[in-house]
């Protein structure tokens, strides 16, 4: 049976963009990081090994059987303590965090492609240890130095787990409306009262202990954001009794089942400030900014694994003759995979996950950088800054195109729970809301990135292609694929500074032409990648690769973006024109029915 649980990574494709588009191990010699290729293909091959034969078994069995509550003690799915305890065990929870605290200090640009293999192999599965991996670089930035040395090896070796606390009843994207207080103690610690919603991994029974990460306000703190504080809070205190939390409740939910999202109480319980007082949504961003680029993951996870399904359905499912005459005159019938609108799902599906995975390791490179603090670090800050919500939105929307598409490859066996296709589906419909809604990252792209400078950082990213595009046409028969984006970057900068120009004019325009400039912009991207892509394959079958096949799939994958998905710009950039006053000249009123 082709299920979803038939996970493989894809390990061809990963070592393409990893070494001969981005040169990771003179990454690594940038970063002063002992991985030779050797080693790195081994953590890749290792961590194709554990994905698949240990975490992508449990996917569909953590969706029928969910997470179970009773008296405040959550258990998860079946095999996942096992499981988990092996992640753990073989290194895998340590991969990112700082050597100075245990950690092993491998780069993201390495450990997102692990992290892409867990999201397909089971997201529920996942979403436990890579809110753990935010809260380390939280805690790691702005904690203290007693609360490093207190908290952070054990975080980092995933002994414990650590959550995020923000959202609340009344307070979502709306932080300045929180009211969960903080009162300070005699001894330096405080009494945390409140309500928090929607927490991942809030109880489990992986770990015997839980670090929370809260926003509260200190009784002086002054109104709206302003007066927002982080604090620690763990689920068991330093001296092994249990502290005044508890869950209340399990959400019942859409999707992600397997992961315990929870409404937790905090009943006074005792929490230690990590950094300034009232900065704590400051600190907040530094572990978002992390969580968002996961979350980007987790739609690029989710479209991998709808691709390997609907790939492999394609293959088997006889149904029909070809249009062109009989493919296997022997069977009964020819496989899907002859017919032109089933190809046109298979390459939509191959063109956007290869190419989201193109711009994640692009990505990762400036974090890596950012983090690194050297002669690249500011540089590197604001093209990961301006590269975040473009992730977080963009891959989250093509892990639910992919794997809609992926259930339409399936026909009515795709709407049938056994083989894996809709779960897909539902897991995937959350990335796009949690971690800041899609049209939230949208907001953040024009408010804070385009608007902050001016477009001085998206000009800078657009330059870059345009060298890169003018270089390819020297190719022969790349050339009019690099006219098409090359135009389409001269396109991408007069678009942004008219929509500066009519920002500026009215604010309302802000909000009006967000999500169409973010998805334009990606579509741009994916066009640059992909040109880079094509001239890395153009210049191996060059040189007789053994591997042509490979190189030539690249190149129709090239070819077929560039003129069937890369003309969806035009349509966004068409909208986002339409400008404000369409959408806000009804009478809130007249939406009746």
């Amino acid at each position: 049976m082709t299920t979803s649980s038939n996970y493989q990574a894809p390990l061809r494709d990963m070592r393409f963009v990893l070494h001969e588009l981005f040169d990771v191990s003179a990454h690594c010699r940038q970063l002063q990081v002992e991985l030779d290729r050797d080693v790195l293909d081994g953590i890749l091959e290792e961590g194709a090994r554990f994905t698949g034969e240990v975490i992508a078994p449990l996917n569909r069995n953590s969706d029928e059987q969910g997470c179970q509550l009773h008296c405040s003690e959550v258990t998860t799915p079946d095999g996942f303590r096992q499981a988990y305890r092996q992640y753990v065990d073989n290194g895998w929870a340590s991969m990112t965090g700082p050597q100075a605290f245990g950690g092993q200090g491998v780069p993201q640009m390495v450990s997102a492609c692990f992290h892409e293999m867990l999201m397909s192999a089971s997201l529920a599965f996942r979403v436990y240890s890579g809110l753990t991996e935010s809260a380390v670089l939280a805690l790691y930035r702005h904690g203290s130095a007693e609360l490093k040395q207190a908290y952070l090896a054990n975080l980092i070796s995933g002994e414990w787990t650590g959550t995020m606390c923000l959202t609340e009843p009344q307070a979502g994207t709306d932080l300045a409306l929180l009211r969960t207080r903080a009162q300070p103690e005699a001894d330096g610690s405080y009494r945390v009262t409140g309500n928090k919603i929607f927490i991942s991994g809030g109880e489990q029974d992986l770990t015997d202990n839980i670090i929370h990460l809260v926003l509260a306000r200190l009784p002086d703190a002054p109104p709206g954001v302003k007066g927002i504080s982080l604090f620690l809070v763990p689920k068991v205190l330093p001296d092994g009794q249990r502290n005044t939390l508890s869950c209340g409740a399990l959400e019942h939910k859409m999707g992600i089942k397997g992961t315990s999202t929870c409404v937790m109480n905090f009943d006074g319980a005792q929490g230690w400030l990590v950094g300034e007082a009232n900065q704590g949504l400051a600190c907040m961003f530094t572990m978002m900014n992390d969580a968002r680029f996961q979350v980007g993951l987790q739609g690029l996870g989710i479209a991998e694994a709808a691709f390997q399904g609907g790939l492999r359905y394609a293959r088997e499912r006889l149904q029909s003759r070809s249009l062109a005459g009989a493919v296997a005159p022997d069977q009964a019938a020819d496989p899907i995979i002859v017919h032109p609108d089933v190809r046109r799902m298979l390459l939509t599906q191959k063109a956007l996950t290869e190419g989201c995975r193109m711009l994640a390791t692009y990505t990762a490179r400036q974090l890596d950088l950012e983090q690194a603090m050297g002669a690249d670090h500011q540089a590197a800050k604001r093209r990961a800054a301006l590269l975040i919500p473009i992730v977080k939105a963009f891959f989250t929307d093509v892990g639910q195109e992919v794997a809609s598409l992926g259930v339409a490859l399936y026909g009515g066996h795709g709407y049938i729970r056994e083989w894996g296709m809709e779960q897909l589906m539902r897991d995937s419909r959350i990335t796009q809301l949690y971690e800041g809604t899609n049209g939230i990252q949208a907001l953040d792209l024009i408010r804070r990135k385009l608007l902050g400078d001016g477009g001085a950082e998206l000009n800078a990213l657009i330059d870059e292609f345009a060298q890169l595009a003018e270089a390819a046409q020297a190719h022969e028969p790349l050339r009019e694929m690099a006219q098409a984006v090359s135009q389409r970057l001269r396109e991408w900068r007069e678009l942004g500074q008219a929509v500066i120009a009519a920002c500026q004019r009215d604010p309302q325009e802000i909000g009006a032409v967000s999500v169409d400039f973010l998805a334009y912009s990606a579509y741009v991207l994916l066009a640059g990648f992909w040109l880079q892509a094509a001239t890395r394959a153009q210049q191996a079958l060059a040189q007789g690769s053994a591997d042509s096949g490979f190189y030539q799939a690249k190149l129709h994958t090239a070819d077929f973006y560039w003129r069937r998905l890369l003309p969806r710009a035009g349509a966004h950039r068409d909208a986002l024109l339409g400008g404000a006053n369409c959408l806000m000249a009804m009478a809130a009123s007249d939406f009746s029915f």
